[in-house]
C-alpha cells in the first residue's frame, strides 16, 4: 500500500504511463467521467442557498437579538406574513435583528398556514420549512376561510379572474428562450385544460399574447427580484396580467433529473396563478408553494376543486 503524489507539470506521455501503471487511478477517473456524462448536474449543483442565513437562527424566539433576523423579516414580508402597513409605521423594525412582537405574530401565521407547531419560535421544523425552495408569490395567510373546511385552495385578494368569454388563452416566449421549455409548458397547459374550460394556444407573437413566459435573473423590473440558485424558483401574476417568470439561475430540465427542477411541475403551478389560484395548504396540490428538486408533481383534487370554485363551472 503506497500513496501517489503527482505534479501538474507532468507531460502527456508521463500521464499515460501513470494510467497504465496505476489501473486504480485510471478506473477512478473513468468512473468520474462516466458520472459526468450521465448527470452533469451532480458537478454543477449549487451547494449554497440564499436562505442559508436561517440555519443559525434555530431556537431564536421573542426577545432575542440575532444576526439574520432582519433578513427573515424582509423574507416574511415578501411572502405576505408581515403587513406592509406595519413596516410603514415602524420602518426600523424590518431593518433590525431584534425578535419583536410583529415577528412572533408572523412566525405563528406561517406555522399555522403550514400546519407546524404554532409556538412563535424558530424551531427546527419551522426553519427547515422556511429554507425549502418555493414559489415567490405571497401566501396571503389572512385569507377568508371557505364554507367547505376540507378545501385548502385559495384565491388572490379580490378574486381576479379571466372574463367569462375569455376561455382561449394565447401564450408565448421571448425570442431566444431555451427550446425545451416549449414541451414542458405544452404538457402543463394540457393538464389545466383537462379540468377546466380553458384552452391554451401557442402563438409566436410575444407582444400579442395573454400569458408571457420568460426566464429572468435577479432584479428584473417587476418588483419581485429573484435571489439566485435556490430560494425562490419562479413567480407569476394574477389575471389578467399574464406574466410568468422562471428564475434563470436555477438548474432546469423537462422531467425528473437529479439536481434539477422540473419545468413542467413549476410551470403547472405558475399557470395556476395566471388563472387566478393562489397557494393551497394541501401539500398534495400543485398549488402548494414548496417543491422538491428532482421530482415531478401533477394536479391534485384540491387544485381541481379550486379552479371549479373560482370560475363556477
Amino acid at each position: 500500500m503506497h500513496t501517489i503524489s503527482y505534479q501538474f507539470s507532468l507531460k502527456l506521455p508521463e500521464l499515460l504511463m501513470i494510467f497504465i501503471m496505476e489501473p486504480k487511478v485510471f478506473r477512478l477517473l473513468s468512473c468520474i467521467f462516466l458520472l459526468f456524462l450521465l448527470n452533469p448536474f451532480l458537478f454543477f449543483s449549487h451547494a449554497n442557498s440564499p436562505l442559508d442565513f436561517l440555519k443559525p437562527l434555530i431556537g431564536t424566539q421573542k426577545g432575542n437579538t440575532a444576526r439574520g433576523l432582519s433578513q427573515l423579516k424582509k423574507y416574511l414580508s415578501d411572502l405576505g406574513y408581515i403587513s406592509n402597513n406595519i413596516n410603514a409605521n415602524n420602518p426600523s423594525d424590518e431593518n433590525d435583528d431584534f425578535f419583536d412582537d410583529n415577528l412572533e405574530l408572523a412566525i405563528k401565521k406561517y406555522q399555522r398556514f403550514f400546519k407546524l407547531s404554532v409556538n412563535g419560535v424558530l424551531d427546527a421544523n419551522t426553519i427547515a420549512k422556511l429554507m425549502k425552495p418555493r414559489c415567490g408569490v405571497p401566501d396571503f395567510p389572512n385569507r377568508i376561510q371557505f364554507a367547505n373546511t376540507s378545501s385548502k385552495f385559495s384565491f388572490f385578494p379580490g378574486e381576479p379572474k379571466w372574463p367569462p368569454t375569455k376561455t382561449s388563452l394565447a401564450y408565448s416566449f421571448t425570442r431566444g428562450t431555451r427550446p425545451d421549455v416549449n414541451q414542458a409548458i405544452l404538457d402543463a397547459t394540457r393538464l389545466w385544460s383537462s379540468v377546466s374550460p380553458f384552452r391554451f394556444v401557442y402563438v409566436p407573437e410575444y407582444n400579442n399574447c395573454d400569458i408571457k413566459i420568460t426566464f429572468e435573473f435577479r432584479d428584473h423590473g417587476d418588483g419581485l427580484p429573484f435571489d439566485g440558485p435556490g430560494g425562490i424558483l419562479a413567480h407569476a401574476f394574477a389575471p389578467i396580467d399574464g406574466r410568468l417568470h422562471y428564475d434563470g439561475d436555477e438548474m432546469w430540465r423537462d422531467g425528473v433529473f437529479k439536481g434539477a427542477y422540473d419545468m413542467q411541475t413549476i410551470g403547472l403551478h405558475e399557470l395556476g396563478h395566471t388563472l387566478g389560484l393562489d397557494h393551497s395548504t394541501d401539500d398534495r396540490a400543485i398549488m402548494y408553494p414548496y417543491f422538491d428538486i428532482g421530482s415531478r408533481k401533477g394536479l391534485g383534487q384540491d387544485d381541481i376543486d379550486g379552479i371549479k370554485a373560482l370560475y363556477k363551472f
